[in-house]
């Protein structure tokens, strides 16, 4: 899966507007603080209000502020409103599809794919970002990546080896 900026600046809006609580937030003050260009955050927040995520109110106490509950949107529902499913192939149903030869085995790749991220992304709410619990299984994927020897940490800035 590839996160697209569209993506991660509609989830980090969503973070922001689940810890402000129910008081509309100017997307100025959502811009700012999570450092997206207000142009492209207006654009994302009209396609989440589209698809019911947050409401918007006009006037000097307007801005905007989520649907429902912050422990009630997931992580795929903010994702499915501006990037549409969580993974597809070429835009086909991974139900029926099948591949020749040595390649058959292929979309059941693609399905366990799914379901990975199904896993992570619909158990992830934004009031768990807010408060910075995240559910033990994304913990447990996480520290998997960290434990990874392909993926040494990074020294510490100034830092010498």
């Amino acid at each position: 899966m590839r996160i697209s900026a569209r993506v991660d600046y509609a989830v980090r809006a969503m973070a922001e507007l689940a810890g402000t609580g129910a008081a509309p937030t100017k997307a100025e003050h959502l811009s700012a603080v999570q450092d997206i260009p207000l142009r492209f955050l207006l654009s994302i927040l009209r396609e989440l209000r589209q698809h019911r995520l947050v409401h918007s109110v006009r006037g000097p106490e307007g801005g905007y502020f989520l649907a429902r509950p912050a422990d009630e949107i997931t992580l795929a529902d903010v994702i499915r409103a501006v990037d549409g499913s969580l993974a597809n192939v070429h835009d086909l149903s991974l139900g029926g599809l099948s591949y020749p030869g040595a390649a058959a085995a292929l979309p059941d790749v693609w399905r366990a794919v799914r379901v990975s991220l199904r896993q992570v992304l619909e158990h992830v709410t934004l009031a768990d970002l807010a408060q910075g619990q995240l559910p033990p299984v994304v913990r447990e994927r996480a520290q998997e990546y960290i434990d990874d020897v392909r993926y040494p940490p990074k020294p510490a800035a100034g830092g010498r080896h």
